[in-house]
């Protein structure tokens, strides 16, 4: 007996290449949310981390936020520790597991993964392969093999990428 429903193509993937320590990544939140609510699962928004090193508290935060994505909840850690980049680089590491209790994830999980570098080598590989194409900046996006550098001006960039879904979605 064969399924005869149609198989849906995978959406379009915009690779965000962010940084929570970096005011230009939160502003480009509005972006993110705009495009979210346009496309809802039609497009994909993948967090790849890319921590530079002038922000002390970026390698933990990126290590927190895979953390987050385990525990399911990776995007609302985001935009949470993202709204509050100015006083992660005050708090520290101790914000990051607030936000998570704050979220309803288990801080203590949060605590242990941050001591143990369970999620080192995600970040450690998001950032060799951002360097590999050409990113030097946060935030940056890629869609379609397109990089968008977003670290100079977010201008146009929102409208760009979406003549560039709209144009993956109708194919």
């Amino acid at each position: 007996m064969s399924d005869s429903s149609p198989v849906r193509p995978a959406p379009p993937v915009l690779d965000v290449w962010c940084e929570l320590q970096c005011p230009d990544c939160r502003t480009a939140l509005d972006d993110l949310r705009a495009l979210r609510a346009r496309y809802g699962d039609r497009l994909e928004l993948r967090l790849r981390h890319f921590p530079l090193a002038k922000h002390k508290h970026a390698f933990a935060a990126a290590q927190a936020a895979e953390e987050a994505a385990a525990q399911g909840r990776g995007w609302p850690y985001v935009e949470a520790v993202l709204a509050r980049c100015g006083e992660l680089d005050r708090a520290g590491e101790a914000l990051l597991v607030d936000v998570a209790r704050e979220l309803g994830l288990d801080a203590e999980e949060f605590d242990t993964a941050l001591i143990d570098g369970r999620h080192i080598l995600a970040v450690d590989a998001d950032e060799a392969e951002g360097r590999a194409i050409g990113v030097t900046g946060t935030p940056t996006y890629v869609i379609d093999g397109q990089r968008l550098d977003g670290g100079k001006s977010q201008e146009g960039l929102r409208e760009r990428i979406e003549e560039i879904a709209d144009r993956l979605l109708e194919e």
